[in-house]
Formats: structure tokens, C-alpha cells, sequence
């Protein structure tokens, strides 16, 4: 009854929104300027944000609606080249609420500016200072070198911010106090002109995400007040002395939350894609098989059901693993509020490693499928490029995904060195015994997963074993996921048969990308191998019949050239 009701409602605001004239685009956007694309966005994104106000004031909205507009299905639908205030939900107003004071969360629309032209995600790095002055209790920014300019803030910085949250180097009584964030007025809220000092503007085109309006931002002697700092966590008096926060680990929160985020957008991203290119084959006809048959559809042929089939079972995957990684999130910043920062480390490892796998799959994942739409998915116009642009450009923001796998390898070689702990981590406490289990072989998932726990293990021991040697940290970059989530979904028999079949699909397409670390690690033997990959073909035949239901189920507006998405 309340999915039903919950499905009614969607349905509803699908309509009130996309039903909507003012936003439709008169001419589309791949036929845009730059400049027009731009103030396109920002006309739908403030036209989208009154009417989720008329539904909140009306009763008919919470939260949700800021979330769906935002990242979700709805969002992509009016915005498809991605929302120009994103960030200011998602990046600035929880900075603003999780290290800021009352006296900072006076706010319209800002940005944050973080990354630099030298230095992204090498945070500790950073050039602009600001430097305390305690005869007029203020800070003074400066952009010391050409690399210090912020570099890619978005999403309005080029033209419209007129605020940022900056983060510096803080400087106070002659010594470095390592980075801060800072309130700072970028424009005259009267005439939009950049204020005296300010050095601001547009980066230009992008491979994706030109809906949006980074920019780069430089300083010479800016000041601004001492209260301008965000000081919950650490804290300049008056007199320039500083107050350290008892603990370093709560600045992590903006960071960790937007990595959470990012899951889901992800798992977004691609139920997209797959929804285009699994109607597209079902309608697409190519290639007789014998003579005078009729061609058939293209998502007959086992090639392309490889193409297609694995990755809607990867957008179910992404999807819980979204679920439960935002539930882990609001467990540990519930903690956070008493003082408990026990579970920060395994969140904080969590979530870089959920960010870059995902966001990397996705990646690969839309590529393969606009490349299984041949030519047509080359146009602009099946929307597979946009989605393309937006994915991709994951695996370098908030965290550049080499780097974030390297976080969470310390965080592993961290807990195989001392594993007393093990009992009370459930995301890593299967490393216990995973090692030396002799597991035989069997067609099961419980199988796949006592296989990749293994693996993961022996991946890490020989990562330890390498570093115990060498002093100078691991030579080889190691992609160690390890993360068992528990899934429990109460469904009716026939949905709950054709997830089953998409559990096996993930599980079985992991394990067979990951053959030679099988082999390796575990007693896994070549005839093994052949049974995996006849599975594999099994339950891409299970699934063919339910493809194009499936994909519907993500309730994308069919507005792609190849299917009407």
C-alpha cells in the first residue's frame, strides 16, 4: 500500500514538473553557446526550486524533493548537463552546518573553493594563506604564486557567486596552523562586481557539466573579519591565539558526506544509461541469422546482452551499497555529536573506496554501453555523451580515485597489523580468517563471496609483506574492495526470483574480472573457471525476458533520441 502510494505520488510530481512549459528548452542545449547553456541552467534550476517550494508550502513535499532535483532521475531529466547549485547543498551549506558557528550560517548562495591550480587533492598542500591580524582582529588572503589561484570552484563562481567558503593556509602569531575554511565576499551584492583584491572568472568549456560555471579565484590582501573563520571545530581569539579542536578527524565530515553522495549518483548515472541502451536493443534490428528471416533484435545476441545485462545488475548493486552507506553515514555522525569518533576511520575508508569504485565502474560501464548503440550512441542527441561527462568527472572531484584507493589500502594495512580490533569492524571483519580458509569450490554466491574475501586478504598480506621490506610504502597500486553489505528486501516472489538472478549476474561478472587473482589465491582450478563462465551465460539468458522491465522500473523520462528518453 505505501509503495503504492509512494509510486502515485512520484508519478505525480514527474508530471507537475515535467509537464511544465517554462522547462522545456526551445532550442536544445547541444545547439547552445557556452554563455546560453549556462544561463539556460540557471533559469530551469531557480523555475525548478520555486515549484519544490509551492509543493513543500502545499504539503505535498519534504526532502526528498531537494534530493531527487538535485541527483536523482527527475533532476538529470530537466538538467541533463548537470544543476548549477548543486553545490551549494551538497558541498557548501554542510560545511557551513558542520564546522561553522551560529554567527556564520547567514547565508545566500556561495561556493566552496578548495581545489588549486597546483594542488586538488594533495589538501595539506594548498598556497593561499590567510594571515591574522590582531590589531584589526581580521584575516588577510592572499594568493602568493600563480599556482595558489583556486581552481575549478563551482558551480556559479565564473560569473554569479557572491560568496565562497575558501580554505587557507592559517597563519597566526608567525606560525602555520595548516588549512582552515573561511567565509569570504567575492562580488558587491548591489552590482555583481568583484570586490577590491578579488581576482575572479570562468575556466571555459568542459568535457561534461557545462550547465555549470567553474571558476578560478585569486587574492591580493583580502581582508575580512575574524568571525569569517569556521571555528566549531578550531577556534582564533581575538587576541591571535589558536585553539586546536581535541581532535583533527571532525573536519573530515563535508568531505565524507559528498563521497556518500557521490555512491549514489553513481549508481544514478548508470541506471540512465542502461535504460537508453537496453531500449534502444530491444528495438533496434540487425543482421539476419538465416536467409529470409526477419532481422532480429539486437538484445537477442548473447554479445550484446554481455554488454547490457551485467550493468543493470550493477546499478542494483551501487544502489544498496548506496542505501547502506548513507545509513552508515547518519550512525556516525549521530556519534560525532556525543563525542564518539570511534567509527569515523572505518566510515572515512568506506567511503573512499565505495566512491572510487563506483564511480569508476560507472564510468566504464557507460562508455561500453554507448559504445553497444553503435553510431547512434555517439550523437549528443541520445544523451549518452552528457551522462558520459558527468560520470567521468567523479573519478577526479572530491577526491581524485587512485588516491581515495589508497586511502582506504593505509586503512587496510592499518587493521592487518593490529587485528585485535577485527570483532568490532563489520566492514573488514571478515580479514579474521579469510587467509587460510581452504574453500572447494561450488556454483553459489556464498562461494564468489569466501573467494573475494580471500582475495582481498591475500592482496593485503602481500601489500604488508611489501611494505614490512620497504620502507618506502607500496610500490604497486592495489584495488582491495572488501565491503559485505547485508541485503534484505521483502518483495513478491517473481521481482525477488529476477533480483536473485541479478545478484548471481554481479556476483559472477566480478569474480570472472578478477580471474587471475582468483587462480592466484585461492584453489580455484581452470574447470572451475568454464562453470562460472557457463553460469555467466545462464543467467544472461534468465534475464533477457525481463531487460527492457527491469530498466522501466528506474522510471526515466524517455527523453534520448535512440528510445524517445
Amino acid at each position: 500500500m505505501e509503495e503504492k502510494k509512494k509510486r502515485k505520488r512520484e508519478k505525480a510530481e514527474r508530471i507537475f514538473f515535467l509537464n511544465d512549459p517554462n522547462l522545456k528548452t526551445k532550442v536544445p542545449i547541444e545547439y547552445l553557446s557556452h554563455k546560453e547553456k549556462y544561463e539556460e541552467a540557471i533559469r530551469k534550476a531557480c523555475l525548478v526550486f520555486q515549484k519544490v517550494q509551492q509543493l513543500q508550502n502545499e504539503g505535498k513535499g519534504g526532502m526528498d524533493n531537494f534530493r531527487e532535483i538535485l541527483g536523482g532521475q527527475l533532476g538529470s531529466a530537466i538538467l541533463k548537463d548537470g544543476h548549477p547549485l548543486t553545490l551549494h547543498y551538497v558541498m557548501f551549506i554542510p560545511t557551513l552546518m558542520g564546522q561553522g558557528i551560529s554567527s556564520n550560517k547567514r547565508s545566500g548562495f556561495k561556493r566552496d573553493g578548495i581545489t588549486e591550480l597546483g594542488h586538488g587533492t594533495f589538501i595539506r598542500g594548498l598556497e593561499t594563506t590567510a594571515t591574522y591580524d590582531p590589531k584589526t582582529e581580521e584575516f588577510v588572503l592572499n594568493s602568493p604564486t600563480l599556482t595558489s589561484y583556486k581552481w575549478w570552484p563551482g558551480d556559479v563562481m565564473g560569473q554569479s557567486a557572491n560568496y565562497a567558503i575558501v580554505v587557507a593556509q592559517l597563519y597566526t602569531q608567525g606560525k602555520c596552523h595548516g588549512i582552515h575554511p573561511f567565509i569570504v565576499q567575492l562580488r558587491d551584492e548591489d552590482t555583481h562586481e568583484p570586490l577590491p583584491g578579488i581576482k575572479v572568472g570562468e575556466i571555459g568549456c568542459k568535457l561534461g557539466m557545462n550547465s555549470t560555471n567553474n571558476g578560478y579565484l585569486g587574492f591580493e590582501n583580502v581582508r575580512i573579519p575574524r568571525t569569517n573563520m569556521l571555528m566549531k571545530n578550531n577556534q582564533v581569539l581575538p587576541d591571535g591565539t589558536y585553539v586546536q579542536s581535541p581532535s583533527s578527524k571532525l573536519t573530515y565530515g563535508t568531505m565524507i558526506f559528498v563521497r556518500v553522495v557521490l555512491v549514489q549518483d553513481a549508481a544514478t548515472y548508470l541506471k540512465k544509461a542502461v535504460t537508453i541502451a537496453t531500449r534502444y536493443s530491444a528495438v533496434r534490428h540487425q543482421s539476419q541469422i538465416k536467409p529470409d528471416e526477419p532481422e532480429p533484435q539486437i538484445i537477442d545476441f548473447i554479445t550484446q546482452q554481455y554488454k547490457l545485462f551485467p550493468y543493470i545488475a550493477t546499478c542494483f548493486a551501487f544502489q544498496y551499497t548506496a542505501s547502506w552507506l548513507w545509513d552508515i553515514y547518519n550512525n556516525v555522525t549521530g556519534e560525532l555529536e556525543t563525542g564518539h569518533l570511534d567509527n569515523l576511520p572505518e566510515l572515512h575508508a568506506a567511503s573512499c573506496v565505495l566512491k572510487a569504485v563506483s564511480s569508476a565502474d560507472a564510468a566504464l560501464g557507460i562508455e561500453t554501453l554507448r559504445l553497444a548503440c553503435g553510431g547512434h550512441g555517439y550523437m549528443t542527441s541520445s544523451n549518452l555523451p552528457s551522462t558520459y561527462g558527468l560520470v567521468t568527472a567523479m573519478c577526479t572531484y572530491e577526491g581524485e580515485n587512485t588516491v581515495l584507493l589508497l586511502q582506504t589500502a593505509r586503512y587496510l594495512i592499518k587493521i592487518w597489523q593490529n587485528k585485535t580490533n577485527l570483532q568490532k569492524l563489520p566492514t573488514v571483519r571478515y580479514l579474521e580468517n579469510s587467509l587460510y580458509k581452504n574453500i572447494p569450490f561450488e556454483k553459489s554466491i556464498e562461494w564468489i563471496i569466501s573467494a573475494l574475501q580471500q582475495t582481498a586478504a591475500g592482496k593485503i598480506d602481500i601489500a604488508n609483506r611489501h611494505i614490512l621490506a620497504n620502507e618506502s610504502g607500496v610500490g604497486k597500486r592495489t584495488r582491495m574492495p572488501g565491503i559485505t553489505l547485508p541485503l534484505s528486501c521483502k518483495l513478491r516472489q517473481s521481482w525477488g526470483l529476477v533480483l536473485k538472478q541479478l545478484l548471481e549476474l554481479y556476483a559472477v561478472h566480478t569474480i570472472l574480472r578478477s580471474t587471475g587473482d582468483l587462480l592466484r589465491f585461492t584453489n580455484t582450478l581452470s574447470k572451475d573457471v568454464e562453470v562460472l563462465q557457463t553460469w555467466l551465460e545462464e543467467l544472461l539468458a534468465c534475464i533477457r525476458p525481463n531487460a527492457v522491465g527491469i530498466v522501466d522500473r528506474f522510471r526515466y523520462a524517455r527523453r534520448s533520441a535512440l528510445v524517445g528518453f
